[in-house]
């Protein structure tokens, strides 16, 4: 590691000391009848573009093609006659600038010793020649400020902490070319999203994200207030009852990537703030979208790595090819602990299985019971991408009971990496069940459960005019972008709600 690298950060009294000279820098220049933030410079192409168009010179070669193009100072040397400079493009990629006296003249010079800074947003014009070192650059005839920068940029040889690549990710997308590789991977995984529904036929809708009733998981919501209307609203915790009113009213496939709001704790899979993509489509049941929903995950990987073999962050490999493995939850769960656990076993026989391994349920039913005891003996095991099958009715109000199996509801969840990515249902319909449903979950809601859902009267409505049989997914692309890259949830949404 270099001595850049060891340097200390500056402290505040040192950084104020450079805002002020930088400050003073900004006032030359516009006293000067400069500008310090123009309203545009004369751009004719791209550091990107010009690296393409000039993939290899030879020592010393010149091209005589004249461009101006901008970026933002990331290396910056000053040695008498002969300046040089590195901008970068928003995208990482760099250019050597190099700034002569023979070129631009004693006061042109002087003014770039003078005035400009690393971090500077930059525009110069010149030709693209190569270098005595072989290095591809602008010999530049002119130049301008495109923005001054009055705060010093981090130390570009050092890492930033954790904590500096949340708080400050405009600084973190500067420097670190994974934090670039993240932005441009997401919108890859959007855009295949999307192209894969195309491909399907879905409809791409849009629903509210202020709500008069939360519902459609059970989640805490985060209460607010509408002056206009004077009611209390909720941020939604998912879209669900409203996609599902679409297909009631005739769009039989439909989607929507969108942005959930749960008041609930936050580790390195979960956020208050997340995005997720929901789907629901006519006629479907919950196989098809597990079918569905591994053509999405692999689809977007190959969007990302042009692989199902992605590279993750920690330099290991994971397979998301092949067809993935279906288990069923009551079999795993009684594999691995040795257990004969049925939909009917009665919960006071389950807490003596919790209570045997330290499982505290603060809501006992016979469904929390069966899913604390699968997640304690079953899901540390999984790696491989595995749908797990059908689910306790009593923890899944909104799905349809399964066709042969008694007391257990036709649901998946997606587990890939040992984490929860996605899940699936065959809906419930039938507007008097879910009735039924949710008036089991008001009386859960009465007794203290926060994460209940409520009775929807509007919604019941809407079933009551008749859904076809459906299938549903909803699957989650913060991530869905772990998946695919090993990141904690903080690196892959862009700015993450921090403390």
């Amino acid at each position: 590691m270099n001595d850049a690298a060891n340097a200390p950060d500056p402290t505040e009294a040192e950084v104020s000391e450079q805002k002020a000279v930088r400050l003073e820098k900004r006032q030359r220049l516009i006293d000067s009848g400069a500008e310090a933030y123009p309203v545009g410079v004369a751009i004719t192409t791209s550091i990107p573009a010009v690296r393409a168009k000039y993939p290899s010179l030879e020592v010393d070669e010149t091209t005589g093609d004249v461009v101006g193009l901008a970026g933002r100072i990331v290396h910056l040397r000053n040695t008498g006659k002969l300046c040089f400079a590195s901008l970068q493009a928003g995208d990482g990629q760099r250019i050597q600038v190099m700034v002569s006296l023979a070129e631009v003249g004693e006061d042109v010079l002087a003014q770039w010793k003078e005035l400009v800074d690393l971090g500077d947003h930059l525009f110069v014009s010149g030709e693209i020649i190569s270098s005595r070192r072989g290095e591809l650059s602008v010999m530049v005839k002119e130049w301008k400020i495109a923005a001054k920068a009055v705060l010093p940029l981090p130390n570009l040889h050092k890492d930033l902490s954790d904590e500096q690549r949340v708080r400050s990710r405009y600084l973190d997308l500067i420097v670190r070319e994974q934090a670039r590789f993240t932005v441009r991977a997401r919108a890859k995984v959007n855009a295949s999203l999307r192209a894969t529904f195309a491909a399907h036929e879905y409809l791409e809708v849009e629903t509210p994200m202020l709500q008069t009733m939360h519902g459609g998981a059970s989640a805490r919501p985060f209460v607010t207030h509408s002056n206009a209307f004077d009611t209390e609203l909720y941020l939604r915790i998912a879209p669900e009852l409203f996609l599902k009113r679409a297909v009631v009213g005739g769009i039989e496939r439909a989607f929507e990537i969108n942005r959930n709001f749960r008041n609930e704790g936050a580790d390195s899979t979960h956020s208050p703030e997340f995005a997720m993509v929901e789907a629901y489509q006519a006629y479907g049941d919950y196989n098809q979208m597990a079918d569905l929903t591994q053509e999405l995950v692999q689809n977007a990987a190959l969007a990302v790595a042009d692989s199902m073999l992605v590279n993750l962050v920690d330099g290991t490999e994971y397979d998301l090819g092949g067809d993935w493995a279906r288990i069923s939850m009551y079999d795993s769960l009684n594999d691995a602990a040795g257990l004969s656990i049925t939909p009917q076993t009665p919960a006071d026989e389950l807490k003596k299985f919790t209570d045997a391994v330290d499982i505290e349920i603060t809501q006992p039913t016979h469904g929390k019971y069966v899913e604390e005891l699968w997640e304690h003996y079953v899901k540390p095991g999984l790696d491989r991408p595995t749908f797990v099958m059908d689910f306790p009715v009593d923890t899944s109000p909104l799905v349809r009971d399964h066709r042969s199996i008694e007391g257990v509801v036709e649901k998946w969840d997606l587990y890939i990496r040992g984490f929860e990515l996605a899940t699936g249902y065959s809906e419930l319909v039938d507007p008097v069940i879910q009735r039924e449903r949710f008036v089991e979950q008001a009386q859960l809601a009465s007794q203290g459960d926060v994460e209940a859902m409520r009775l929807d009267e509007d919604f019941i409505r809407a079933l009551e005019h008749g859904m076809p049989p459906s299938g549903g997914i909803g699957v989650g692309v913060d991530r869905l972008l772990m998946a695919i890259t090993g990141l904690g949830i903080r690196e892959t949404i862009l700015f993450p709600l921090v403390k």
